[in-house]
């Protein structure tokens, strides 16, 4: 499932992070991939250990927790720190599928990455190339989305990123351990939540919209692993 999250963080915010980030000390990408992914990688990164990784990191994390979509659609059981990248002078990420683990050195742990997310922090319009392209059983989906807006997508996707050939494209991109491995049973409970959602605003909370309530919580309850 490919879904868009509409204003994640608000301009001001954007401002903010985009402020801080350009006063930061910027790495080779390449250093933190995989020998398979190093030859296809080619962009900036903020090391981990950068003064304003981490704050800027868990600011990003408190936004996506915050907002309705990412809850309902990940279903989070550990969000790893929120990293930061750049892609400038062709740079671009040839076509990768995310390692099956990761190591989060802030929170001291070890996680699974079942579900993806990139958060544009800056407008289309203030780079040329760079689109997320997203290949799934569908084909591939292109994707650039406004400064504070994400895409959430599963890790096992096969993605990239076009070159860059004018401006400068930042993100911050992250992983997610979901409550449910699955990425078909996620997308099932998103859109039976979602379905409940449309109905209770109609209805409220009739015999019916109980009845799928507690469908929904009792396979979740049945899929979910903690």
């Amino acid at each position: 499932m490919l879904l868009h999250l509409p204003e994640v963080l608000s301009r001001e915010e954007v401002a903010e992070i985009r402020a801080a980030l350009a006063e930061a000390r910027w790495a080779d990408g390449a250093a933190s991939a995989g020998p398979q992914a190093q030859k296809v990688k080619q962009n900036k990164q903020l090391p981990a250990d950068a003064p304003e990784a981490r704050i800027l990191g868990e600011r990003i994390e408190a936004a996506l927790r915050r907002h309705p979509l990412f809850q309902s659609a990940a279903l989070p059981h550990v969000v790893l720190t929120p990293r930061f990248n750049a892609y400038e002078g062709g740079g671009h990420y040839g076509n990768h599928v995310d390692s099956a683990l990761h190591h989060d050195p802030f929170k001291g742990l070890t996680a699974r990455t079942d579900v993806s997310t990139t958060v544009f922090l800056n407008d289309p319009e203030a780079y040329e190339g760079g689109e997320l392209i997203v290949e799934d059983t569908y084909g591939a989906h292109e994707v650039k989305l406004n400064a504070g807006d994400a895409i959430l997508y599963p890790s096992t996707s096969l993605h990239r990123v076009e070159p860059v050939t004018r401006g400068v494209r930042l993100a911050a991109f992250l992983w997610t351990q979901s409550l449910v491995k699955d990425s078909e049973q996620r997308r099932m409970l998103f859109e039976l939540d979602m379905t409940i959602l449309r109905l209770r605003s109609q209805l409220g909370d009739s015999e019916e919209v109980v009845s799928l309530t507690a469908h929904y919580h009792n396979l979740l309850r049945q899929w979910a692993q903690m």
